[in-house]
């Protein structure tokens, strides 16, 4: 967490967890204990890569509330480093508390109905089951349970099947730890709430209405398969003539084709058919290497 964290919050972060295992060392004497706590203090500042540059300054103290109203927090995530780090920082603050931690989904929802937290930081991606299955599960057993999705992957169908599972808020995990802070406060007073980079790339409002709907066909699914064809070459860089071309069709055709496609995925342009190919994995970004036939076209 590069920029938002700021080095006086991880060297507190750091503080924190020394004081703590040379307390549990001094109690039960065995300089062998903890080492996954030893090794998270050690490697704690590698967690600015799941941070960003947006907002650039240190971390502030964010207003929390009162030591008799703390915000009682699940972290549901199979990285170990990532559940130790964020314990530590979480608990640095006035008015929230881990209650505890979760491995995997099925974890995470023998958990949330033994400890009945507030708010759950739960990971999409788990071993066993994922993280929209025990949102479905922990919400169905659980309503008042508040559940903010934690999660490296940006695409609007997820986020639409995690809002469909019940979830309160999407973050993801290149966000800054000020920005988590706000997005556990928003959700606990019953708001929801997205990422700013999952506002600035997909159209939150269109999801948040499509959430309400019954479950069907969205998106990518909604597409013929002539559509998806001619989404995969917009994606890889040819031209409406290019397509015509390899698909032996006309260009008026292809137009056609490219407008039904930006519809069914309300894209504005070109630019964002192909950012929404990357982000589902149509295409990669692996250079014109990958691709040397499409490029010499």
């Amino acid at each position: 967490m590069h920029g938002g964290l700021g080095r006086r919050s991880l060297k507190r972060a750091e503080v924190t967890m020394n004081d703590r295992m040379q307390n549990g060392m001094q109690n039960n004497g065995s300089n062998g204990m903890s080492a996954d706590r030893m090794a998270a203090t050690d490697r704690l500042s590698g967690l600015d890569r799941m941070g960003g540059d947006r907002m650039g300054a240190p971390l502030t103290r964010t207003r929390m509330p009162s030591r008799g109203a703390r915000i009682r927090l699940l972290v549901a995530d199979d990285h170990a480093l990532l559940r130790q780090a964020l314990r530590v920082l979480l608990e640095a603050q006035n008015g929230l508390e881990v209650v505890g931690e979760a491995t995997n989904g099925r974890d995470a929802v023998d958990a949330a109905e033994r400890l009945q937290p507030d708010v759950i930081l739960m990971d999409m991606v788990m071993p066993g089951l994922n993280g929209i299955d025990a949102t479905r599960q922990i919400i169905k057993r659980s309503p008042g349970t508040r559940i903010l999705i934690l999660t490296a992957y940006l695409e609007d169908e997820r986020l639409l099947q995690a809002l469909r599972a019940g979830a309160a808020g999407y973050v993801v995990k290149n966000s800054d730890m000020e920005e988590l802070l706000l997005a556990i406060q928003s959700v606990h007073r019953g708001n929801t709430y997205f990422s700013t980079s999952v506002s600035d790339e997909i159209a939150v409002n269109e999801v948040l209405l499509q959430s309400k709907q019954p479950e069907g066909k969205t998106g990518y699914e909604l597409l013929t398969a002539r559509e998806r064809e001619v989404l995969q070459l917009i994606a890889e860089g040819l031209s409406n003539q290019a397509i015509a071309d390899e698909l032996v069709i006309s260009v008026k055709t292809v137009e056609a084709h490219r407008a039904h496609i930006m519809t069914k995925l309300h894209a504005k342009n070109r630019t964002d058919l192909i950012r929404y190919a990357i982000r589902r994995g149509i295409v990669s970004l692996d250079g014109p290497e990958a691709m040397p036939e499409r490029e010499a076209m």
